[in-house]
């Protein structure tokens, strides 16, 4: 790190802690948005002040290469705060990536892939709990033992 950029960065992070403090956000939101700050740092050498989109785009790629996405999604926001608050600039488009979506199960099922989940189980104690008059909320002889 050159010298200029570090000492700049050192003030410009304290800066954004002193922010990130005084909004009062949750110790957790604090501790990830400041960590955002000092990953981007540590990426570009201390020297933050004008990122474009694509080098924001290229630190984000290699830190999800080598770190999950929970890890990840919170640092956009934690650089929103800070060319906001802390640089005083335009806020950067950070919406460059979206989070990955799963499939959801359907709350009603088909008959057919009822049937499949009652033979995909393999105790029949599984299948009785799983059973619609179970999952319906009403008690099974066995229950009232």
């Amino acid at each position: 790190m050159s010298v200029p950029c570090n000492e700049q960065f050192e003030r410009h992070y304290e800066a954004h802690l002193k922010h990130l403090r005084l909004k009062g956000l949750q110790p957790k939101t604090i501790e990830a948005y400041a960590r955002a700050v000092r990953t981007v740092g540590a990426y570009f050498d201390g020297c933050i002040d004008d990122l474009s989109e694509q080098q924001l785009l290229d630190s984000f790629t290699d830190r999800l290469a080598t770190h999950s996405w929970s890890a990840v999604k919170r640092d956009p926001y934690g650089l929103k705060l800070d060319y906001a608050h802390v640089l005083h600039k335009p806020r950067v488009s950070l919406d460059l990536f979206k989070p990955p979506t799963g499939q959801r199960l359907p709350e009603i099922v088909a008959l057919e892939e009822a049937r499949q989940l009652f033979e995909a189980t393999r105790m029949l104690d599984d299948r009785v709990s799983s059973s619609p008059s179970a999952a319906s909320g009403c008690a099974s002889a066995r229950g009232w033992r």
